[in-house]
């Protein structure tokens, strides 16, 4: 337990820092403003102001990037490679936000409602079906989340929690942190579903080529 206690707080310092570097750098290179939270927050930083900061950048990119994907390619699933049996476009969002409900449920000590089945315990409701939905479902559980994070303090962040989500996040604080690498584990392999319609996602938009062509190359 005390490997765990250390690990959390050893994330826990890595947000923190990077929420202290994104806000020291300002904008991206060129000078255009970056769309969403501001970069640097009001009063002083706190264990609550600085995960709250974090969620609303993965609130920002996850949502923009669903939104981004039109309607009739939300059950499209990449099939160029070794993709069988993925989750389609529409899955990858609401297992995110199925995620998020019982970890920032967990939080709040709310009650997990049994799931109808094994798919939606880990999909979220089969009825939700269009992408006005998913979106919605989406928002409604990072809504939960701000929620959460704004019943952690500096005495509560990593108390242990009676009935944690999973038996390895034992403090409201580690839960967040999970959380957010979770959902940007699934934002990474949703850009890839964007890219192969021809996308190109919202975060990557009007930024500089990563492999600008080379003189020889023009």
């Amino acid at each position: 337990m005390k490997i765990l206690a250390g690990l959390g707080t050893a994330l826990f310092a890595c947000c923190l820092a990077a929420t202290a570097v994104g806000a020291q750098q300002g904008p991206p290179q060129g000078g255009r403003p970056m769309s969403g939270p501001p970069m640097v927050s009001q009063g002083p930083p706190s264990i609550t102001s600085t995960l709250d900061f974090q969620l609303s950048i993965e609130e920002r990119e996850v949502v923009g990037l669903a939104d981004a994907m039109p309607e009739d390619k939300y059950s499209f699933a990449p099939t160029n490679g070794e993709f069988k049996g993925v989750r389609t476009f529409a899955q990858q969002a609401k297992h995110i936000a199925t995620v998020n409900n019982r970890f920032f449920g967990a939080i709040l000590g709310q009650p997990v409602a049994a799931p109808a089945s094994e798919f939606e315990a880990e999909n979220g409701p089969d009825s939700i079906q269009t992408k006005a939905q998913v979106l919605q479902y989406l928002r409604d559980s990072f809504a939960l989340g701000h929620k959460a994070i704004a019943t952690i303090n500096a005495d509560n962040a990593f108390t242990p929690m009676k009935d944690p989500a999973a038996p390895f996040l034992r403090t409201p604080a580690a839960t967040v942190i999970f959380d957010c690498a979770h959902t940007m584990d699934h934002y990474g392999q949703m850009v890839e579903y964007l890219r192969d319609n021809g996308i190109v996602p919202p975060a990557s938009r009007q930024r500089r080529p990563a492999n600008p062509p080379t003189e020889s190359m023009k």
